[in-house]
């Protein structure tokens, strides 16, 4: 009978071990269980901020897409691998830097739309000059090479689409001259092509690497 009560006696610290061991491994696992369903919460609360921003720009860019529908359609403007690209005859006149009317009221409709897209972005607007191949100290004595032609142009369109509401810490100029042509020089309408300016965004970063 002593020898029962004895194992009993030495049982007891067993089992009293074995429920404090199950209630650290339940809480444990309960920490667990919060950890991971915070980490859940985190990451669908996360997924949609990215789907709402995402709905934004979607939203933003096609308001842009919008507002080119019509000078697209005119002839007035190309779209090519996200350059907007706008025929020299449309702003200026032959070895002009200022804005045409015409020009004038176009680059104002696509200031706003401009400005709302690169708002949802980390990018900048580069707008950049080209010219043709043609001297233009034959023609206009104004300039002194076609560099300094292109410079002007696209500083002139800078300034007017930050009249139009886009800040100046989101748009540069740039100038190329001739250089990088779209079309053949050897003809009329080819430099026609050439003499243009575009508009495309770039990241920040970007502007201390560009020309001009």
């Amino acid at each position: 009978m002593e020898d029962i009560d004895a194992a009993i006696e030495h049982s007891t610290p067993v089992w009293a071990v074995f429920g404090d061991l199950m209630s650290g491994l339940l809480g444990a696992f309960v920490l667990i269980l919060v950890g991971v369903l915070g980490v859940q919460l985190e990451l669908v609360t996360n997924l949609e901020t990215e789907v709402q921003k995402r709905r934004v720009e979607e939203q933003r860019r096609e308001a842009l897409e919008k507002a080119l529908a019509v000078p697209l359609a005119a002839g007035r403007v190309t779209l090519n691998n996200g350059r907007i690209g706008i025929s020299g005859s449309v702003l200026f006149a032959l070895n002009s830097d200022e804005l045409q009317p015409e020009g004038r009221q176009l680059l104002k409709s696509l200031a706003p739309p401009l400005s709302a897209y690169l708002g949802s972005r980390d990018e900048m607007l580069m707008v950049s000059g080209f010219t043709d191949d043609r001297p233009v100290r034959d023609t206009n004595r104004q300039f002194a090479d076609n560099l300094e032609l292109s410079a002007q142009r696209a500083l002139t369109v800078t300034r007017a689409l930050i009249d139009d509401g886009i800040p100046s810490s989101s748009v540069f100029a740039a100038a190329f001259g001739a250089e990088q042509p779209v079309a053949s020089n050897a003809d009329a309408d080819g430099r026609s092509k050439n003499r243009r300016v575009e508009m495309a965004p770039v990241p920040k970063s970007a502007k201390t690497d560009s020309h001009g």
